[in-house]
């Protein structure tokens, strides 16, 4: 009776372990936030380097006849404020000020595009070719392209966006 006890316990315990595994797995994609980009770039992983250069203004076409245009929430927004911290690293002020003068500088056409929801950021990546945006995983939909980022997707170890 015992021995079947403890074999009972044993596997409970099992049990327990792989799904308090699984479940950590399915929240850690919760946070993480998605490169989304229009389905014909012809791209399917960046470097944290590669995207860096892309965030700013440094790589402006994908191709030689298809250009990056980025789309950004607006300031107080948490992509914004991740993709602020996690890849420009900078302060919303320092942000400004980068791409005002950039643009001033003529090193780059325009600023990034400002949107105000998911939804706008939604609709412009998938018009515009070439775009690329930044929202958190659980918000992207059908239709947009997600890229890796080192190798890897939102909820995968490793992955740097959250």
């Amino acid at each position: 009776m015992r021995r079947l006890h403890a074999r009972f316990t044993l596997a409970l315990l099992a049990g327990a372990i792989l799904l308090l595994f699984s479940a950590s797995r399915v929240l850690s994609a919760d946070g993480d936030i998605a490169v989304v980009v229009h389905p014909g770039v012809p791209v399917n992983t960046l470097t944290f380097a590669e995207v860096r250069k892309l965030l700013f203004g440094d790589r402006q076409y994908w191709t030689a006849d298809l250009r990056v245009t980025l789309v950004m929430r607006a300031p107080v927004a948490r992509e914004r404020e991740i993709v602020l911290k996690t890849i420009y690293q900078m302060t919303e002020a320092q942000f400004r000020q980068y791409w005002i003068s950039k643009v001033f500088r003529a090193e780059a056409a325009s600023g990034p595009r400002i949107v105000y929801s998911n939804d706008e950021a939604t609709g412009l990546v998938g018009a515009i070719p070439g775009s690329i945006s930044f929202m958190d995983v659980t918000q992207v939909p059908k239709g947009l392209k997600v890229l890796r980022v080192d190798g890897h997707l939102p909820g995968e170890p490793g992955y740097r966006l959250h």
